[in-house]
């Protein structure tokens, strides 16, 4: 039998609170729940101020009537009544002087900005919502101070090793010099010995090529990072030559998640699980050799007549693709059963198809920030085949990684 557990208020005093009330109408605008929020407010306001006063003993300051202030909270608009004192040196930290948002009220703006909801939703929807009126300069302003965060964020010191970098990127649409530009913004996502996720970083390509990637694998080590086992990457041209030129024995492999969508893009919806599953017998073949066998044998397939461009994709690759099969199971697994990135790309790409395109690089990188963050919040558990490719790993790369 389950025992009820116990509330923290007692039910006397929510009956005494309702005194035979709707309770419906506790939710309701300046219900209820808005006056008891405004009460406790203004109860820890005069305990602040109580608490001062006893700093300023010698002083002699006293209070000095109230002062009345408009707060926005996130149920909407409540009017405080501030203490005062007569040496003004009273500085609340629950609403502070100059502040007009309740603590939270920011975090829901940013929340919603996240969810890739524009400025002018957000605006819209906590009219309508909550009954506030809010400008867009606000909400661009509290989205605005995150940036500090974005730097720091994007300088943080990393762990000394990774067991798994997967480099993929993501295109949007960013204003530049009065034209709408595609640019491709770059994350890198690293799976430590633990195997706990981790986003490394972000950085938008000003310029092409092995130069960029040399910068960003140099940012890495500068940051901490000196040794990546394996680096997973898309098969962009100068990207493995500028991780081996800063991470010498790091092995890099093409994405197979990269080639198996890639692949698909020439099918027709209706084929595109039929294909997918051919294409399993290519990269689950027991060894490379296996796995030529199996390329060939769908080159001339029924799939690989109809969509001759999927063979002529992967035969263009193969010596890319290769190093995947010198690894056990479990780690190939690991590799292209990339579900966190691509669960990763699907929030970005939703958040930026809703924004369609962005003002500035710093407002797109701002936008991509916050959904990245909100993610790496539900993240709690390792992959679920991390127990045996982290044994494999010790194997594979000894005297490099450690059983953690």
């Amino acid at each position: 039998m389950v025992r009820r557990k116990e509330p923290r208020i007692p039910d006397h005093l929510l009956d005494q609170l309702l005194a035979g009330a709707d309770a419906q109408s506790a939710f309701a605008k300046n219900g209820l729940l808005d006056e008891l929020k405004k009460a406790l407010a203004e109860r820890a306001l005069n305990a602040e101020m109580d608490h001062h006063l006893e700093q300023e003993n010698e002083a002699g300051n006293t209070r000095n009537g109230y002062g009345r202030k408009s707060v926005l909270t996130d149920t909407g608009k409540i009017d405080l009544e501030i203490p005062r004192d007569r040496l003004a040196s009273f500085d609340p930290q629950l609403i502070a002087k100059y502040q007009r948002r309740f603590p939270g009220f920011d975090e829901k703006i940013v929340s919603m900005y996240a969810r890739g909801m524009s400025v002018r939703e957000i605006q819209g929807h906590l009219r309508e919502l909550y009954g506030v009126e809010v400008s867009t300069d606000l909400v661009s302003a509290v989205t605005d101070a995150v940036l500090e965060e974005i730097a720091e964020w994007q300088n943080r010191p990393l762990e000394a090793l990774y067991a798994l970098v997967f480099f993929d990127a993501i295109r949007v649409k960013v204003r530049d010099e009065g034209t709408v530009r595609n640019k491709a913004v770059y994350l890198a996502l690293g799976v430590r010995p633990d195997g706990a996720k981790e986003i490394l970083g972000l950085w938008i390509e000003q310029s092409e090529g092995a130069k960029f990637w040399l910068r960003v694998m140099n940012e890495l080590k500068t940051r901490g990072v000196e040794d990546v086992l394996i680096a997973v990457v898309d098969g962009l041209k100068g990207f493995p030559e500028a991780i081996t030129a800063v991470f010498p024995e790091t092995q890099v492999q093409t994405c197979i998640v990269h080639l198996i969508r890639s692949s698909l893009a020439f099918v027709a919806y209706k084929n595109r699980r039929a294909v997918a599953s051919a294409l399993k017998e290519i990269y689950r073949a027991k060894d490379a050799e296996a796995g030529r066998a199996a390329l060939e044998a769908f080159a001339t397939s029924v799939w690989g007549r109809k969509y001759e461009a999927i063979a002529a994709s992967w035969q263009r690759n193969w010596t890319a693709v290769t190093p995947f099969f010198a690894f056990p199971e479990e780690v190939r697994r690991i590799i292209y059963t990339t579900n966190a990135i691509e669960a990763l790309n699907a929030k970005l790409r939703r958040a930026v198809r809703a924004r369609g395109h962005f003002p500035t690089d710093e407002s797109a990188f701002k936008l991509l920030f916050m959904v990245l963050r909100q993610t790496q919040k539900e993240w709690k558990m390792p992959p679920r085949e991390w127990g045996m490719a982290k044994a494999q790993f010790a194997i594979l790369f000894e005297g490099r990684f450690r059983l953690v």
